[in-house]
């Protein structure tokens, strides 16, 4: 849309009223069983929403066509590493420091053994993304669910007084705050009214007569509004939105919604701000174009991000054929290292790699001794070693005279 309710007050006020009352009457209009203040919510399917969805559904097309290309051992690795990329961005908008390395060790042991370590909730959770398990989201008791599940572990630990003390949520009141320590919004108070909106919220993201991509952006800005929680509001949130995306496009888009908004995070809380302004009388048009728009770039950059590492690895894959015979063991080994040098965040184990060839771990030791030195790179900064291939060495020894020379000679 041209101008927001809210710009346009500042501009033209006559031309405000007349615009409110025709995007509100409009016959595309979708009036919502929920108040911004004292203006009854609703989004106009503007021809930008309408664009928008067309280009992310077209995006997904494309995305699926090249994961269907992927190894799964690939696709894995990959997942797993925009996984931790997204959990860090996520608790890095809300000002939690977390490492990659921290995330990565509780990745790699799921087993329950460390569920009181820092991030365990947030890890699990985000894995199950990727899995057919279903998350309920239907009650207040899911999202209380999901919450204690992600955070209350971690809440407890760092600010016992942020956690829940409400029949679901919490019973006092709370507000939004600006870097500069400025009020921006305060949350839905008491509890009553916070279930109550929250169950509105959530019929409205079973109303299938709207796009689900509209629902799951409009359900993702009323939560903000609600703000059920005293801490952990934007993380339950972005976990919900993620969740849901990965359940209608490619499942690798739920680990890239947070980064996207990282990116344009003055746009994002810009769109809140704007759709919280009583001068714009419920309408919530802005922010599901935003976060459509957000969507539409996130789901094209995965594309891009895909694209380049299944070019990469189609390049390698004829290296490695030239170099040594395509069905030898010592062909396999390299093409996984390849793999896991272009997709995943620090390479492979070789407890992993003795599962993926079913060989026994001094096998798959001797195996990797007898690659050349300058092209096998091991990261030794954990408690295992995770090998790697040096992949400027084989792009060195691709443009050789020699490796011409010798292609040269076999074709002839």
């Amino acid at each position: 849309m041209s101008y927001t309710l809210k710009k346009l007050y500042h501009i033209d006020k006559d031309k405000y009223r007349q615009e409110y009352e025709k995007r509100f009457c409009c016959e595309d209009t979708v009036h919502i069983d929920f108040y911004i203040g004292d203006n009854q919510a609703f989004v106009c399917q503007s021809v930008e929403i309408l664009n928008l969805i067309i280009s992310i559904e077209r995006t997904d097309k494309a995305v699926n066509k090249l994961y269907d290309c992927l190894p799964k051992k690939a696709i894995t690795q990959f997942a797993n590493r925009c996984l931790i990329d997204e959990i860090v961005l996520s608790n890095n908008i809300e000002g939690v420091h977390s490492t990659r390395k921290e995330l990565n060790d509780i990745l790699n042991d799921l087993s329950g053994n460390n569920k009181r370590q820092r991030f365990y909730g947030l890890v699990n959770k985000y894995k199950m993304l990727f899995s057919e398990d279903n998350i309920r989201i239907e009650t207040c008791r899911d999202i209380r669910k999901i919450y204690d599940d992600i955070f209350l572990d971690e809440i407890k630990s760092t600010d016992s007084k942020n956690q829940p003390d409400g029949e679901i949520f919490r019973k006092s009141g709370v507000s939004v705050y600006s870097p500069t320590e400025r009020e921006i919004h305060k949350g839905l108070c008491p509890e009553e009214k916070i279930i109550s909106a929250m169950d509105s919220s959530l019929e409205l993201l079973k109303n299938d007569k709207l796009d689900i991509l509209i629902r799951i952006a409009l359900f993702h800005y009323l939560f903000g509004y609600i703000h059920p929680f005293y801490d952990g509001n934007g993380r339950t949130s972005r976990f919900i939105s993620s969740y849901l995306l990965s359940r209608e496009l490619n499942h690798l888009i739920g680990y890239r919604i947070s980064y996207t908004i990282k990116e344009h995070l003055n746009e994002y809380y810009k769109a809140f701000d704007v759709c919280n302004s009583p001068l714009n009388k419920g309408e919530l048009t802005p922010f599901v174009e935003m976060f459509l728009k957000i969507i539409d770039i996130s789901h094209k950059q995965l594309y891009s991000a895909l694209e380049k590492r299944v070019n990469d690895l189609e390049r390698y894959s004829l290296i490695l054929k030239k170099l040594l015979s395509e069905n030898s063991s010592a062909f396999n080994l390299y093409f996984v290292l390849v793999q896991a040098t272009l997709f995943s965040n620090n390479g492979i184990t070789v407890k992993e790699l003795k599962q993926h060839f079913e060989i026994s771990e001094n096998t798959m030791r001797k195996m990797l001794r007898d690659i050349p030195k300058n092209l096998l790179v091991i990261d030794k900064n954990d408690r295992e070693y995770h090998y790697l291939m040096n992949l400027s060495e084989l792009d060195s020894f691709f443009h050789s005279t020699e490796f011409h020379k010798m292609d040269s000679s076999r074709n002839g």
